[in-house]
């Protein structure tokens, strides 16, 4: 929430970065940031506009022009590198700002943070190694070549669901391809991305090549997909607010990235391991209280095991310990915020009014401060129901039963949606049947929510356009620029085509 005021006395202040320089809002404007566990402002942070966003991109555009520019692919490496190990060294402060900007449960934001060194140590591989290629075309005469160049200055927009380490599967690709960025995080968590950036400069990253301009509301993310200045926006949140950055960037031609919501599948076939499918089930949907893109919120099981894996997942979701996120016994911690917490309690009322039976859960939890839901099962919904049809990022799953590989097939494709989905079989054929046929950017096989810096991740339909990680997303932050060489050095007929 904006304000004005003076902040708590027990509030930690963090300013925005730009061009190196820790710096407040230049309206002189602060908002604040709660604490989803406790409901209370625990930080205060600068409130930046589109005149803080035009300073940031000036900043970065020079540092691509100057000091970042003229590093190599060898020099990035080194940054990088040491960038992994820093990361690493400040694992504890980063992972307690993470968890208490966000609600995450702490040993979940312990783990990521440490993952987020492995995208630093894996792009610093890839930063001395990426280049282009000679080509044999039909004209002897003629060398030609291509070249890998910086696409120019990013533009990254961040979500609040796992915000360091979604930053990373941006950033870490961008800066070993030598792209300066611009960051906004999001304005529940913005936390991370700025203390970040005392880590990058102490790695060796120059002033300008990361700059962070916090906001609250969409101001500032308006100005940086509209800022002529940005030349690529990577940007993962909602599929609705994805269309308008498109849209937005389209005006100046802006090349993009979007990783967008999801209405992931979790099918379990009749020859499955159930105890794994039972176990990959609840880690698919209430990990992060069902707060990301790839949540595995539509369990289809085949008939012969329907009313089991019901049973288990029932069973087993009546028994998530809910609690303070810093307690290591708390298996499921709060909601982000109140519009967050309001909206999953909405989507699960439309569904029992719609004919759906809630199994257990569907409301919010009493006697925890914080913004709680009771982790819920839905049975008894139809494939045209909105809570099967919409991401509803919270801590529900919809469980429906099938019958035929056929079926199981047309209902995991039947969404507009195509991020993510797993399969749980022992049959070795089925499993890549059913992989090849349904229509998702990632499907998992006896496992569920598998990443890895140098595995490709997007998705299909509305989740999204480009993919980011591996090879991949190196791409997707470069120009490719051919090179025709003339070798003879005789003088052609001007007026000839060849």
């Amino acid at each position: 929430m904006t304000a004005d005021v003076r902040p708590p006395a027990d509030a930690q202040t963090f300013p925005m970065l730009v061009n190196g320089r820790r710096r407040a809002a230049l309206s002189g404007r602060a908002f604040d940031s709660l604490d989803p566990s406790t409901g209370r402002v625990w930080a205060r942070v600068a409130d930046g506009d589109a005149a803080d966003v035009d300073a940031a991109v000036r900043a970065a555009a020079a540092s691509l022009d100057g000091s970042w520019g003229a590093f190599t692919g060898f020099d990035r490496a080194r940054v990088l590198r040491r960038a992994g190990d820093l990361i690493l060294r400040d694992l504890e402060h980063l992972a307690v700002l993470e968890s208490r900007d966000s609600g995450r449960l702490l040993k979940d934001t312990r783990a990521q943070v440490g993952y987020v060194a492995e995208w630093f140590h894996y792009f610093a591989g890839l930063a001395d190694k990426f280049q282009g290629e000679t080509i044999p075309t039909d004209r002897a005469d003629m060398f030609v070549y291509t070249r890998h160049e910086p696409v120019g200055v990013v533009g990254a927009i961040i979500p609040w669901n796992a915000p360091l380490l979604l930053l990373a599967w941006k950033l870490a690709p961008a800066l070993a391809a030598g792209c300066p960025v611009v960051v906004k995080p999001s304005d529940h968590t913005p936390v991370t991305a700025v203390e970040l950036g005392r880590t990058l400069a102490e790695a060796g990253l120059p002033d300008g090549a990361y700059n962070v301009v916090t906001g609250y509301g969409p101001a500032v993310g308006q100005a940086l997909t509209a800022h002529p200045g940005v030349h690529k926006i990577a940007f993962t949140g909602s599929t609705a607010t994805g269309i308008a950055v498109g849209r937005a960037a389209l005006g100046n031609m802006t090349r993009l990235t979007l990783e967008l919501g999801g209405k992931s599948a979790n099918i379990v076939f009749g020859d499955a391991d159930v105890e794994a499918a039972v176990n990959g089930a609840m880690n698919a949907v209430f990990i992060g209280s069902g707060q990301t893109c790839v949540a595995g919120s539509r369990l289809l099981v085949h008939d012969s095991l329907h009313e089991e894996v019901l049973r288990q997942v029932v069973e087993r979701t009546k028994a998530i310990r809910l609690g303070s996120p810093t307690d290591e016994d708390t298996q499921m911690g709060p909601l982000v915020n109140a519009a967050q917490h309001q909206q999953v309690l909405a989507r699960v009322e439309r569904a029992r009014a719609e004919g759906a039976t809630v199994a257990c859960g569907g409301g919010p939890v009493e006697g925890l401060p914080g913004l709680f839901v009771a982790p819920t099962v839905l049975t008894d919904v139809t494939p045209d129901m909105e809570i099967v049809q919409e991401e509803v990022f919270g801590p529900v799953v919809t469980v429906m039963r099938f019958s035929t590989e056929d079926e199981a097939v047309e209902l995991a494709n039947g969404t507009r949606f195509g991020l993510a989905a797993g399969v749980w079989t022992r049959d070795v054929h089925r499993a890549h049947r059913v992989a090849h046929r349904v229509k998702a950017g990632t499907v998992w096989v006896n496992t569920y929510r598998a990443y890895s810096p140098a595995a490709p991740f997007g998705g299909y339909g509305l989740s999204g356009m480009g993919r980011e990680n591996g090879f991949e997303a190196m791409r997707d932050f470069t120009e490719l620029k051919t090179v025709w060489v003339e070798l003879t050095g005789a003088t052609r007929d001007p007026f000839s085509v060849r």
